[in-house]
């Protein structure tokens, strides 16, 4: 099983290193970099950047199978299974505002998920790496109502079928090659199970790792406030772990998660996967923007 792990992490890697010129992988550094993040994201969640004036951003996200369960050799350790997939669009309106869009297979109780995003780069410090953002999302499933009162999908009103999430991004980067994020935010869920509570409040962490010129080591982290016995009994805090990779209009991500849904509003509220457990999943992400 450790050999097939290394297998899924070194493969990946040394495709998309044939397309980056071995400079790019050098340690030592001409210029001190100020940049935070290279990319709008961290694994799930959103960093401190926002897109530049007119830039389009085209984004694919996908999430396999559990890895590491004791059934897991069935699925070639989660490659034959799609536990969530989303494509999205993602413009600058200007140099502070982004706005976007897109649509998830969904995991957990929602499927058919479509999102919106507003966000909005509120400071910037001119003296140090330090931004403050505002993000503002919505979630809105189009799957069928199940017609069972007792379901969580049965949607009598159009308002059940809505969710919404809202987070300060705040990033600085306190040393070269080092940035650290926290984002206090909550999910609010307009139909929850009647033990659950409609608003979930949560702070995320982020941390990147400048490794080399155009790699990076991320983390991500999301605390969730929320502490009712039934929902320390039934769902975890998200986690993941993950390589950044910067190449020519592109921004990769290769990472593993315990959660199975993309969206905060699926991830932050519904994520009952546990690493210990063997129930985390690999996945990745392909960022292409564009000049409009």
């Amino acid at each position: 099983m450790f050999n097939l792990f290394r297998l899924i992490l070194i493969v990946p890697l040394l495709s998309i290193n044939l397309i980056i010129a071995q400079e790019d992988w050098d340690f030592k550094s001409k210029k001190k970099d100020n940049t935070l993040f290279l990319d709008t994201r961290a694994i799930n969640g959103h960093t401190v950047n926002v897109l530049e004036k007119e830039i389009l951003d085209l984004r694919i996200t996908h999430r396999f199978g559990d890895i590491a369960t004791t059934q897991s050799y069935r699925t070639l350790f989660g490659l034959d299974n799609s536990s969530d997939i989303r494509i999205g669009l993602e413009y600058g309106l200007t140099d502070k505002i982004m706005l976007g869009g897109g649509r998830s297979k969904g995991a957990g109780p929602f499927l058919e998920v479509w999102d919106g995003l507003f966000k909005f780069l509120i400071y910037e410090s001119e003296k140090i790496p330090f931004k403050i953002t505002l993000s503002s999302k919505a979630f809105f499933t189009s799957m069928r109502s199940s017609g069972l009162s007792s379901d969580l999908t049965n949607f009598i009103f159009f308002s059940h079928r809505i969710s919404y999430h809202n987070e300060l991004l705040i990033g600085i980067k306190p040393i070269d090659r080092l940035t650290m994020q926290i984002s206090p935010g909550f999910t609010y869920r307009n139909l929850v199970n009647y033990q659950d509570q409609n608003l979930i409040p949560h702070l995320g962490t982020v941390f990147r790792l400048h490794l080399f010129k155009k790699v990076s080591l991320i983390g991500e982290y999301f605390a969730n406030l929320n502490t009712t016995e039934y929902r320390k009994n039934e769902y975890n805090n998200p986690f993941g772990m993950g390589i950044e990779i910067n190449t020519y209009g592109h921004v990769f991500l290769l990472n593993f998660v315990n959660s199975r849904g993309i969206g905060e509003g699926q991830f932050i509220p519904y994520t009952n996967s546990k690493w210990s457990k063997g129930e985390f999943r690999f996945g990745f992400t392909i960022a292409r923007k564009f000049n409009t």
